[in-house]
């Protein structure tokens, strides 16, 4: 995988929607090292996918709370 793929795949993870454009310096190439940027690119996925996992118990919650209402 060479930087400019994973400049890509960091504004993949960046972005919030299909809509939303990530523009990130190309400058940025020359200033970090592949390893630095895979290093980048899993830190963003760990961070999305705790937030994914925060935003179900939270969800789930608030699901059991609205039954426990209806009831």
């Amino acid at each position: 995988m060479n930087k400019e793929e994973l400049i890509n795949d960091i504004k993949l993870l960046i972005s919030t929607n299909d809509d939303d454009k990530v523009d990130i310096n190309p400058n940025f190439l020359e200033y970090f090292q592949l390893e630095e940027l895979i290093a980048i690119k899993e830190r963003l996925i760990v961070k999305k996918n705790n937030i994914r996992e925060d935003s179900y118990e939270y969800l789930d919650e608030i699901y059991e709370k609205t039954k426990e209402d209806s009831i």
